[in-house]
């Protein structure tokens, strides 16, 4: 059996979740960007979804930290120590020879970054245990992952709703023309959704718990058939706990100032865009990727605000890691599209 000499990784470092691909296989990770560690000694207890699950519960000795914010590295050693675990992880995916050596790293950022900000990413997979780090703009590699073929003169316009960061792209010649980076998404909604239920209805709930409600209930436009669902947590007043039925319509208005907020940055990029990429984008239609694009009517109210047509690619959750890992498969277009500026 032919075993290669050297193995890729594609890494799309969420401010929710971290989605790995390993050539040839797949995403073979796809966990929250969530660690757990002794306060004091920071030894490594738990990664992922077990350490999701100890939000809000974890004794004072313990710290859960979610070590992306808003797109960005908040605690770096935190990331490099996730990092290396999965990396570590993966190596049992492949044969022994390909094992001692270290992986090729591709990681999607959002734009905006600072030469910094950009250099903490491309450390973290370089302490994890990477032989090389190249960074590509997360915009990009969600065009890529939709299907779009970036080399050509085309307009394209891709909005990326992530967990921490709003990525708004027209990208043409295999560069990003116009774009625009916002720190509101799916984080901003959960944390909406906490201050309104404590607000509007005295109940304190956890940032986990506002998650399952967005997943479940949340929505952009109306339903057709609106839908219940029953939290759990402490009420304000008592200090007790009580349990709760929120309707989707009162989710969808505490979400709507947020989903408007997206809409008019999308508006604005277009008013930027050169005249002959708008006409493209028009034949084209708006290209909805990220986790966030799995609302109901979320394509709809875009394609309202911007009288354009709205597409949701297939996957959305999965376009950024999906088109680094082409990336990966393709040198050529690699070079041409990885950040270079200061960075090896």
């Amino acid at each position: 059996m032919y075993l290669p000499l050297v193995y890729d990784l594609a890494v799309d470092l969420g401010t929710s979740n971290t989605l790995i691909n390993l050539s040839g296989k797949g995403v073979i990770v796809r966990e929250p960007t969530v660690i757990a560690r002794k306060k004091k000694s920071k030894e490594l207890l738990a990664v992922g979804m077990e350490a999701k699950k100890m939000l809000g519960k974890n004794p004072e000795a313990i710290e859960v930290v979610q070590p992306i914010k808003g797109g960005v590295i908040a605690d770096f050693d935190a990331t490099a120590v996730m990092l290396k675990h999965y990396f570590e992880q993966i190596s049992q995916h492949i044969g022994w020879l390909p094992r001692l050596l270290r992986p090729r790293v591709v990681a999607g950022i959002p734009g905006g970054l600072t030469e910094v900000e950009k250099r903490a990413v491309q450390d973290a997979a370089l302490s994890a245990g990477a032989r090389r780090a190249l960074l590509v703009e997360g915009p990009l590699a969600a065009a890529l992952g939709a299907g779009i073929e970036v080399i050509r003169p085309d307009g394209h316009l891709v909005v990326d709703i992530g967990g921490g960061t709003t990525e708004i792209a027209v990208i043409s010649l295999s560069g990003i023309v116009v774009n625009r980076s916002l720190r509101v998404a799916g984080q901003t909604m959960d944390q909406a959704i906490v201050k309104a239920v404590r607000l509007s209805r005295g109940l304190l709930l956890g940032e986990a718990t506002a998650e399952e409600v967005k997943i479940n209930i949340g929505s952009a436009a109306t339903l057709e058939k609106e839908k219940i669902f029953v939290v759990r947590g402490r009420d304000i007043g008592k200090g007790l706990p009580r349990s709760l039925k929120l309707k989707s319509a009162e989710i969808r208005e505490v979400l709507a100032p947020i989903i408007q907020e997206i809409t008019a940055a999308v508006a604005d990029i277009l008013e930027e865009t050169p005249p002959e990429l708008v006409g493209d984008i028009l034949q084209h239609g708006i290209i909805l990727c990220g986790a966030a694009g799995l609302m109901p009517g979320i394509d709809q109210v875009i394609a309202e605000a911007t009288k354009m047509p709205v597409g949701i690619t297939e996957a959305p959750q999965d376009a950024v890691v999906r088109g680094l890992a082409k990336l990966l498969a393709n040198a050529r277009l690699l070079e041409m599209v990885r950040l270079k500026r200061g960075l090896s």
